[in-house]
């Protein structure tokens, strides 16, 4: 049985500010809560791909992510950081460019570039996977993390409408855009430190 240490710790880590939930309701505002689903999905596909990962390999991936923590992290950050500039340069869609959210399997893609995933699901995997079982965990880790990344799409599309003026929707993408620059220097920041 998961005990009450796993419930707290998937929650504030699947419901706190970081990269998932930033770009979450970022497209929330942007191309609604519908549009968003498939992105949704893609990262709780994702997230359950890498527990499933971190849980079935975790001695041999303990070694592992000794050796690449600080070159996976300036991937994933170099790549928050493309992000974050394509999120800052954003406007409204306009009907001539029909820009998209992330799809199903970009949101599955993203996960491997994502740092705080990969510690969140190594932290889980490491302190609960063994004692309760990769099932049992998988499913309370998805039924955990899923209502807290759907608040963040739908904190997006509630806000979509009052962002429909363009200097309202850059300042939010502005604002977006520089807290995902904000989490990334943390994660290089700590990266270095630790390595």
């Amino acid at each position: 049985m998961l005990d009450p240490s796993f419930f707290s710790y998937v929650t504030v880590m699947s419901i706190t500010p970081g990269p998932n939930n930033l770009l979450l309701a970022t497209s929330g505002v942007n191309f609604g809560f519908k549009r968003t689903l498939p992105m949704l999905f893609g990262i709780l596909v994702g997230c359950a791909i890498q527990m499933l990962l971190a849980s079935m390999a975790l001695d041999v991936l303990l070694h592992w992510m000794a050796s690449i923590r600080l070159p996976l992290t300036v991937v994933g950050c170099s790549y928050l950081l493309w992000l974050s500039w394509k999120i800052f340069r954003a406007a409204a869609p306009e009907a001539r460019e029909r820009p998209r959210p992330m799809t199903l399997v970009g949101g599955i893609c993203f996960q491997a570039v994502n740092p705080k995933a990969w510690l969140m699901v190594t932290n889980v995997a490491l302190m609960y996977a063994n004692s309760n079982g990769v099932i049992t965990v998988l499913l309370g880790f998805a039924a955990l993390n899923l209502p807290c990344i759907l608040i963040w799409a739908a904190m997006g599309d509630r806000l979509r409408s009052h962002l429909q003026v363009a200097w309202k929707r850059q300042a939010f993408n502005s604002l977006m855009a520089m807290s995902l620059v904000a989490t990334t220097a943390w994660m290089l920041y700590d990266a270095v430190l630790l390595s």
